[in-house]
This record gives C-alpha cells, structure tokens and sequence, in this order.
C-alpha cells in the first residue's frame, strides 16, 4: 500500500482543517500517482475537497467512525477492520493513503512505499506526519531535483519500509 503527502521541515501537514500549502506541481503530481487508483480518506478530509465530493477518476474509500456518514460515488467503511476487508478487493500497489491525520497514523504500518513532498519551510501547524526521516524502517528511494515555486524550495521524495 503507498501513502503520499506533502510535509514541511517538521513534517508539519495541515493547519486548521487545511493544508499548508498548495503547490500546482504538487497538485499535479498527486492527480499523475493517484488516477484510476484507490484512495483511502477520512471523512474530515473529504469535507476540505470542493463541495464536499469524492475525487473523480478513482476509488474513494471514506474511513469514518460516523455510522450515518453517507456520501455518493464512494465507499463508506467504519473501523479499520473494515476498511482491509474492502482492501483486499484491490491490488496492494494501487491503493494511495492520502489522509488526514489519523488515517495516515492508522495505516502506516500497512504502508510500504511514502510519496512525500518535502517544502523547506516552517509553517504554523496543528497536524503532523510522522517523521521517516527518524524512522530507521524507513528509506529513501528516489528523489526528484529540487524545485522552487516562487520563492520556495520544495522536492518529491519516494520512502520505501526496508
């Protein structure tokens, strides 16, 4: 299963329900790994996409505790029991974590490769990733050439578990 994310210098991810920042490149890239792919979402995450609405072009799995939660054109599971039972519907490499918070905390250890982001920056934040960096089971793979979008520095990082 892969996860991706974007982080800061803290591998800061979110502040106030929103992310840190948006990156077109990074935008871009996120539509290139995850069309035609499963994601797996909490329901707090979907509520920050337009409207409300599951992505287009792919499987959308919402992980919530709300048993009343409904939403069309996606899939509802409730407990992460739940959610791999419908995994397994799926191939492994084609299922993309792609958050919040809790979802990412919750799945990582089923997650073998991490698609990060990396923005050299420090924003103010109230959600975090856990650091791979610090986390010897963990190491990077790929890396892309540094790249800037106006005055800031960020990089794709591809983190694969050992």
């Amino acid at each position: 299963m892969n996860l991706i994310v974007a982080v800061d210098n803290n591998w800061a991810i979110g502040n106030k329900n929103k992310l840190l920042v948006s990156i077109p490149n990074d935008m871009k890239h996120f539509r290139e790994e995850t069309t035609g792919k499963v994601v797996v979402l909490g329901r707090k995450t979907l509520e920050t996409f337009p409207q409300g609405q599951p992505l287009k072009n792919r499987t959308n799995i919402i992980l919530t505790k709300n048993k009343n939660f409904k939403v069309k054109d996606a899939i509802v599971v409730h407990s992460l029991e739940a959610l791999l039972e419908e995994l397994k519907n799926y191939e492994d490499e084609d299922v993309y974590v792609i958050g919040g918070d809790s979802v990412y905390k919750q799945l990582l250890p089923y997650c073998g490769v991490a698609h990060v982001t990396k923005v050299d920056h420090e924003y103010e934040a109230d959600t975090y990733f856990p650091n791979l960096d610090k986390d010897p089971e963990w190491q990077i793979t790929a890396e892309s050439d540094e790249q800037t979008y106006f005055d800031l520095p960020y990089q794709f990082l591809k983190y694969e578990r050992i």
